[in-house]
């Protein structure tokens, strides 16, 4: 069973409305039209749950059907993955707690020596779990005013929610704030080219380890699915595989919209971190009421 056979026999379960079929049957049939097609198969293993959610089922019914006697005519793209993400991260529910956790733990790695986890008080204050702590939760010193991070760019948490919803507004958002902001790197003052990256990096960060609002995580993920060279690597433990631009990868269960996966990532200061393991490391982020002890 290919990628497409199996995304259909996982997530066609109730029925949608019909505005919403109308919608995302336009959206993916715009990109099937001029879209590149992917044959790649090859794995990322990331550990995580399989495709089980009706909200990806609006997405999935408007691909083409394969033949009933032959082969499947086409593999599912990477963009149009992204582009079923962004349909069930749009219809998903909103999170509340006390602490904004997130934890990142290389695949097959030494968990106190890899684990990089924390969580975030809105009103700033952080509590880190990882090798300078010796695998136990202490709290920092001092507090942020802005204790959420895109690349280079400190944001509150009410600055999160209120990013644009629209995939070219939100990029624009980002590249302007990038633009006003003094980021440096080893050789100087970012170029043109470090904000681009900074940028693309930044919406994985939005997907990925921000409290970002469904629709802003929504917006990331079709604003992603618009730069070329996005590929789909199949199924993977976890949802399915994608090579983005510059190396990069993301593990993505279509079904939930969520990102279990990755190669990179945005630390709480705005650092990027890129993950050595060619396997990546698995993501978590979520809003929680517990602080472990």
């Amino acid at each position: 069973m290919n990628d497409l056979q199996t995304l259909r026999a996982a997530l066609a379960t109730d029925e949608p409305s019909q505005d919403v079929v109308d919608r995302s049957r336009h959206r993916l049939q715009n990109r099937i039209r001029g879209g590149r097609v992917s044959r790649r198969r090859t794995g990322w293993l990331i550990a995580g749950a399989g495709l089980t959610a009706a909200a990806a089922a609006v997405a999935i019914a408007a691909l083409p059907a394969a033949p009933v006697d032959g082969p499947p005519s086409r593999t599912v793209s990477g963009q149009e993955v992204l582009l079923v993400a962004a349909t069930a991260a749009e219809r998903s529910p909103e999170g509340s707690g006390t602490y904004w956790h997130v934890k990142v733990a290389e695949v097959g790695g030494a968990a106190a020596s890899t684990d990089h986890e924390y969580w975030i008080k809105p009103d700033g204050r952080l509590w880190m779990r990882g090798a300078k702590t010796g695998g136990k939760v202490m709290p920092l010193k001092a507090g942020s005013a802005a204790p959420f991070s895109l690349v280079a760019v400190d944001l509150t948490l009410e600055q999160v929610r209120a990013l644009p919803t629209a995939p070219d507004a939100l990029k624009a958002w980002i590249a302007e704030a990038l633009e006003r902001s003094d980021a440096r790197t080893s050789a100087g003052k970012f170029t043109s080219s470090d904000r681009e990256q900074a940028g693309f990096q930044s919406l994985i960060s939005l997907v990925s380890t921000l409290p970002a609002t469904p629709e802003v995580r929504a917006a990331a993920f079709r604003a992603i699915a618009g730069y070329p060279g996005v590929e789909n690597l199949g199924t993977v433990p976890g949802g399915l595989g994608l090579s983005l631009p510059n190396g990069e990868r993301l593990v993505v269960d279509p079904a939930t919209g969520r990102v279990n996966g990755t190669s990179v990532f945005v630390t709480m200061d705005g650092a990027v971190t890129k993950v050595a393991n060619p396997a990546g490391a698995k993501i978590d982020a979520e809003w929680t009421d517990t602080l472990p002890a």
